[in-house]
């Protein structure tokens, strides 16, 4: 066994760790307004959406593939691998790679930490395109695809992030108001009651959504991983024991539930009823499975809470706590450029030392960071308990994971 194929072994394991991550992160995504307005309970919706997201992992590769193309340049004009990334066995594209991996995971777990909802997608895509910088200059990064069509990171990444939340946020206002309109004859009660069963239904609809685009990123980078080492040739198909693989590390991660995000997202932007749940959710979903079809790697995040928002707007007298939402798009800023940071600061520790022997060290500095913020984590502990705990004032507008009580 050469150190190549070990270092191949760290990428992939670590690569299920942030598929984990993106799923406890996200799981807010679909199911936080559902439990906001006791349509479901908090260990059912996490089940259910691990479910779901598990099913929708399996119905597209579109977003896979762009992930294995559109970031890094490992092709050269004539779709050749660039020779730089096979000089040393495809060894240099694997500590990219994995470089990468880690600044998306320091950000994801960082920013559950602070109970932000931001994009674990923007966090994967900021610590490869770091990594790739560092590695090799600017032109290592696929920024614009061929200029025959609007592909590459531009295209396929940034566009859609500034795009897909004004969407989300138009549809889910718009939808807003239409119910509202509808049943402004309906008793409260009687539309509160009747919307929380479709609110099963629309969010179902987001965690299937979530699965056909947010777990089909790690695969790409697997299966990116395989083409530098040699593992696997087509960049047209991903192969079946990745696809399993990922699914089920994203349905693990949603099954554990992101209660801190899950929180902010629920209590912390609007206080939400059923009606503006079910449009929010019904929003998320088409948007996502749209951009799925398309190939956008866009962030699910972004568009579930610009969908919350929608919702909170598009409802007369509905209370918006704008100062979280500020927070909210401070991070969403930040997120790419701080991920690519850290991705850069991993490849230059683990060029330095070289070989399997950085990518280990890597590997350990990934681990010794994640297990301080869990502990951290545990002080001002969030769990389907006290998820719905009342938001209650301006101080918790600045600190998600403040709460009533701990239960």
């Amino acid at each position: 066994m050469n150190a190549e194929f070990l270092i191949l072994i760290l990428v992939v394991v670590t690569a299920l760790a942030f598929d984990f991550t993106n799923g406890f992160h996200d799981t807010g995504n679909a199911m936080a307004t559902s439990i906001a307005t006791g349509a479901l309970k908090p260990k059912v919706a996490v089940t259910l959406s691990a479910v779901l997201n598990l099913v929708g992992a399996f119905l597209s590769v579109e977003v896979a593939l762009t992930v294995t193309n559109a970031v890094i340049k490992i092709q050269d004009k004539s779709g050749a691998p660039k020779p730089e990334f096979l000089a040393d066995g495809g060894s240099s594209l694997l500590m990219i790679v994995l470089a990468g991996l880690v600044g998306g995971i320091i950000w994801n777990l960082a920013t559950w930490l602070l109970g932000l909802p931001s994009s674990s997608s923007h966090a994967l895509f900021g610590g490869l395109v770091g990594a790739g910088i560092a590695a090799v200059g600017f032109g290592g990064v696929n920024w614009v695809g061929d200029g025959t069509k609007l592909d590459g990171v531009v295209g396929k990444v940034i566009l859609p992030a500034l795009f897909s939340p004004v969407i989300a946020a138009a549809i889910a206002a718009a939808g807003t108001y239409l119910i509202h309109r509808i049943t402004r004859t309906v008793t409260d009660r009687y539309r509160e009651a009747g919307f929380r069963w479709g609110q099963i239904g629309s969010a179902s609809m987001v965690s299937l959504a979530h699965g056909t685009n947010d777990a089909q990123k790690t695969m790409g980078v697997i299966t990116l991983a395989l083409l530098a080492s040699g593992h696997w040739t087509s960049t047209t198909a991903v192969p079946f024991w990745v696809k399993i693989s990922c699914a089920l590390a994203i349905a693990l991660g949603t099954y554990i539930g992101g209660w801190r995000v899950i929180r902010t997202l629920g209590k912390g932007l609007v206080e939400i009823s059923s009606p503006q749940g079910m449009a929010a959710e019904s929003s998320s979903a088409a948007v996502i499975l749209v951009s799925s079809h398309l190939g956008f790697a866009l962030s699910t995040t972004h568009v579930a809470t610009g969908s919350i928002l929608g919702s909170g707007i598009g409802k007369k007298g509905a209370e918006v706590r704008w100062k979280v939402a500020g927070r909210m798009a401070l991070a969403w800023l930040i997120t790419l450029p701080a991920a690519a940071i850290v991705g850069a600061l991993t490849w230059f520790i683990g060029h330095t030392i070289g070989g399997l022997g950085g990518a280990l060290l890597i590997f350990a500095l990934l681990a010794a960071a994640a297990t301080y913020m869990y502990l951290r984590s545990r002080r001002t502990a969030v769990h389907a308990g006290n998820v719905n705990d009342d938001w209650a004032d301006a101080k918790r507008e600045t600190s998600a994971p403040t709460l009533t009580s701990t239960h």
